[in-house]
């Protein structure tokens, strides 16, 4: 399996990197700086902010592209319902604080079903200089969770670098999930399916 592209992930996510080297393809990691991810255009609807915050971080990247080179970024919220809210069913949950905030956004999400959106955003000069990108949405049933069980995940997790407070892949994932719809992988921050369709869309990808 091989690509004609030198990929290069745009991310620091160490779960991002897990889940594009399972893919197979060569890429290398490139940090990106400068990134002001409260900077939203006014009347965005929420559920299109990860893919307006992927092509942010893409501009983030300054260096010019070479001819064979594929920048992939991405960025993935979490959103609970707000059934009181009619102008906007869904809110956004951020990455934690604090301790406090953690609980709290597990006390949130207990007992309820939630959204993960990622937006992923490639691009090349080699594609005639035309970005695209797309957005994968998951949902997530967690059953009702104790105040014990939240307490001793933040605690020994310290999940203050997640969306929403958790990480699927760890302990809150195996014993508080009680049903996913959609990508798992996608909740884990990189919809691993849909980029290797958009791969082969773009002829991105053979088989020697």
């Amino acid at each position: 399996m091989k690509t004609p592209f030198h990929l290069i992930l745009g991310s620091s996510s160490p779960r991002r990197k897990m889940l594009l080297e399972g893919i197979g393809l060569p890429f290398v990691t490139a940090s990106l700086h400068g990134v002001n991810e409260t900077n939203l255009p006014e009347g965005i609807a929420p559920l299109d902010i990860p893919q307006h915050l992927a092509q942010m971080k893409s501009r983030a990247y300054t260096k010019p592209l070479e001819e064979n080179e594929l920048l992939i970024t991405a960025d993935t919220l979490v959103f609970s319902a707000s059934p009181h809210d009619t102008s906007s069913p869904w809110t956004i949950m951020g990455k934690p604080q604090n301790r406090e905030e953690a609980c709290q956004m597990l006390q949130n999400l207990s007992g309820n079903c939630h959204k993960v959106v990622t937006g992923v955003f490639l691009r090349s000069s080699k594609i005639h200089g035309i970005a695209c990108g797309f957005s994968d949405k998951t949902k997530v049933w967690f059953s009702r969770l104790t105040e014990e069980e939240i307490q001793y995940y933040v605690d020994h997790y310290k999940p203050y670098d997640k969306a929403g407070g958790y990480g699927v892949q760890e302990w809150i994932g195996y014993i508080g999930i009680e049903r996913i719809e959609g990508s798992f992988y996608n909740v884990m921050g990189f919809p691993t399916q849909k980029f290797w369709a958009c791969l082969k869309q773009l002829n991105a990808v053979s088989f020697p």
